[in-house]
């Protein structure tokens, strides 16, 4: 590499055109690489320390860096002229001077890496140890109040400990960056606990059984004593000769454990007496009144001036295969574009289910003529089906194969499953007759409260021209089970069923909540499809109890503000 022999030697060895070139780039602080000057500045010894000392030694000459390398290069004559062009302009002092300046440039940067990357490691194991402290006097403070005073977690204090501070005037504050939870478990964690707690606490990956039904199912952790203490509270009540049902509505309020689950729905939503000895004939009463509901309309169902019903009811509720839809003369005309009764559960694909789920909905539109079947009435039975089928079992239900039920287990979960969805569509049937006017109302209630909670989200959609009928008719209308998981809807309707008119008023005031808790990402679209597309796929997929808690604790204090004074929210 000293003389321009040895020098086309050294870069023509192989003029053989490969894959891979080199393209020189110069800049301000690297000057061109002259081959001469190069080999003055190893024989001066001023090569930079490798920065870390597990790599390995930096290739000197050629040959080493191309015996380590899979690449190719390949430099044609007019980069031998370019580097002899460079030398001749270069200053040797000149470039000596540049070197050595990065060189000590970079190590002064190394250095001071170092002390800085010290200096965060011992503050943060300070405050790490502060922080634990400090829980562990939270937790026994905490512990010592739970011995002393009642379990149930009422609205009201649900609303002091969880709803967000009043911030720039407005009363609802986005939840979006709420502390919801903090992990305690291992002493690893804490290191970015100051993070975590900027950020909502996202469950982890939970079975599927358990996104249907709620957290406390198989493949989470054990019942918590606070859990176990709830559940014996409800076991009591409901052992009692007389259910005292406003107290039932107290505790059903925070959410309903599993076991208990289904029996205070059926007693919530009016379905069975108060009465203890009056339960099991009401139950076999109104059974055998829904099969012979069955017995009465079924055959019916291709009659012609049923066909209308029955053919949107088809379209709705997912079949197994198009073949199935040739064997139904009258509904030829189906356009297979469903599923739209949670399609990703496989317990809803099974024939027996898809039959349970056509009779239900179909029985119930012959009893109800001033609406008759609407789209989105399918979603409302699934919530208590998957409920009333935990009566029966304790393994996953999201795969579980319902023929392995006993036949009569099969029919009273139907029958229970259409009597309360009945006493349901009583409260809000008015959302389902012609032009819906139930769900017009109750969306231009939403605008109105939105306006006065949060006039920066009303304005931004106005200023975009999104139209609140556009993403809250489904809203109302499927309420809320299309944003929803399914575990979530079920948890929802947990505090819906002890809620008076939760359905129908309280329910309002939740899709405010709603609205607001997204606050942070309405306000970063900045186009209408942008906003149509969030809208109408929020992500709450990863969701569960305590989001949901958050949820109710946000509506409750609006329905607190507003619901007895409607003329706050008027203009």
């Amino acid at each position: 590499m000293s003389n321009d022999g040895n020098k086309k030697q050294f870069w023509k060895r192989n003029a053989a055109k490969v894959p891979g070139s080199i393209q020189h780039v110069y800049g301000a602080q690297h000057p061109p690489l002259d081959p001469l000057l190069h080999a003055n500045l190893i024989k001066a010894g001023n090569r930079p320390p490798p920065a870390t000392p597990g790599k390995p030694k930096k290739a000197t000459t050629f040959q080493e860096f191309e015996s380590i390398t899979s690449d190719a290069w390949d430099v044609g004559d007019d980069d031998d002229e370019l580097l002899a062009m460079a030398a001749q302009n270069l200053n040797i002092e000149v470039v000596m001077e540049t070197a050595n300046k990065v060189i000590e440039n970079h190590s002064k940067q190394q250095e001071r890496q170092r002390q800085d990357d010290t200096t965060e490691l011992e503050q943060r194991g300070e405050d790490t140890q502060e922080e634990l402290e400090e829980e562990e006097e939270e937790e026994e403070e905490n512990e010592e109040d739970r011995a002393g005073e009642g379990d149930r977690a009422s609205p009201e204090v649900l609303f002091a400990s969880q709803s967000s501070p009043h911030t720039e005037g407005r009363l609802v504050k986005s939840q979006s960056e709420a502390p919801i939870g903090s992990p305690k478990d291992a002493a690893s964690e804490h290191a970015g606990l100051h993070r975590q707690r900027s950020l909502p606490h996202r469950p982890p990956v939970i079975p599927l059984v358990a996104r249907m039904a709620d957290q406390n199912t198989s493949g989470t952790p054990a019942m918590t004593e606070r859990e176990a203490s709830r559940l014996d509270k409800f076991k009591q009540l409901l052992a009692g000769p007389n259910t005292d049902l406003e107290e039932l509505r107290k505790l059903s309020w925070s959410g309903i454990p599993r076991q208990v689950r289904p029996i205070t729905w059926k007693l919530l939503s009016g379905y069975l007496p108060a009465n203890a000895e009056r339960r099991e004939s009401v139950l076999q009463r109104k059974r055998q009144e829904y099969f012979g509901f069955i017995q009465q309309y079924y055959d019916s169902r291709n009659d012609e001036h049923h066909q209308d019903t029955y053919r949107q009811i088809h379209i709705d509720i997912p079949r197994m295969s198009p073949e199935s839809l040739v064997l139904q003369p009258k509904v030829t005309e189906i356009h297979i574009d469903i599923p739209r009764t949670n399609p990703l559960i496989p317990l809803f694909q099974q024939a027996s289910v898809q039959e349970i789920f056509e009779r239900i909905l179909f029985i119930w539109a012959i009893r109800h003529p001033a609406s008759g079947y609407v789209q989105g009435i399918n979603d409302l039975v699934t919530p208590f089906f998957v409920v009333y089928v935990f009566e029966y079992i304790e393994e996953e239900v999201e795969n579980f194969d319902v023929s392995s039920l006993q036949e009569e287990a099969l029919r009273n979960i139907e029958a229970d499953s259409f009597w309360c969805m009945s006493k349901l569509l009583d409260g809000i049937q008015d959302n389902y007759t012609f032009a819906q006017p139930g769900i017009q109302r109750k969306v231009k209630a939403l605008e109105e409260l939105v306006s006065r909670i949060d006039e920066s989200v009303h304005l931004h959609m106005q200023q975009y021209e999104v139209e609140y009928l556009q993403f809250a008719f489904r809203w109302m209308n499927n309420l809320l089970m299309r944003e929803l998981p399914l575990r979530c809807t079920i948890r929802l309707w947990d505090t819906y069923q002890a809620e008076p008119e939760g359905f129908s008023h309280f329910h309002l005031y939740v899709c405010a909540a709603f609205l607001v808790r997204w606050r942070k990402e309405i306000l970063e679209e900045r186009d209408f499809q942008g906003l149509m597309i969030l809208l109408q796929n929020l992500p709450t997929m990863h969701w569960g109890n305590e989001e949901v808690s958050v949820l109710l604790a946000e509506a409750y204090r609006l329905k607190f503000a507003f619901a007895d004074a409607p003329n706050h929210y008027k203009r």
